[in-house]
């Protein structure tokens, strides 16, 4: 009896630390944000422009920018699936850009560059309903610009 009670406490005992784990486990895209973040903040001061696939530490193979106000919905149809619980930009000069590879995202950034320390515009010929996208093959040069601490990439 007294093994059985501890067998039950054992295997209780391990499910919550398997919950808690996947708790604390951060999603590929928020990892790969903060590297993103961490390549575009270290970008020497004295260089002009940047090839964005020089600076993203992830594999990738198209990236949406997505215009402010753009409703949650579209973004997840555009996309192609609900992969988070997203926030919808609530004014101008917001980012909400997503990387994709292999129809999965792989890189989420959301927010203003005064918040994130960093910010990436970018147009493209490829437009449609309030979203540009960038594929691997376009011409991926993007102008460094500078605002304090704030580094803006603008293509």
């Amino acid at each position: 009896m007294k093994s059985r009670k501890k067998l039950v406490f054992i295997a209780i005992g391990l499910m919550c630390l398997v919950i808690i784990i996947n708790l604390l486990k951060k999603d590929l895209w928020d990892v790969n944000e903060a590297l993103l973040r961490e390549k575009v903040l270290s970008i020497e001061h004295s260089d002009e422009t940047v090839n964005l696939l020089d600076i993203t530490p992830f594999e990738w193979e198209l990236v949406y920018s997505f215009q402010p106000y753009t409703p949650k919905n579209e973004i997840y149809k555009t996309v192609g699936y609900k992969w988070d619980t997203i926030s919808e930009t609530v004014s101008e000069g917001m980012n909400q850009i997503v990387f994709l590879n292999d129809g999965k995202v792989v890189c989420y950034l959301y927010g203003y560059p005064e918040n994130n320390g960093y910010g990436i515009s970018f147009k493209s010929s490829n437009y449609s309903d309030s979203v540009f996208m960038l594929q691997k093959n376009d011409h991926l040069d993007f102008k460094i610009e500078r605002s304090g601490s704030i580094v803006f990439l603008r293509n």
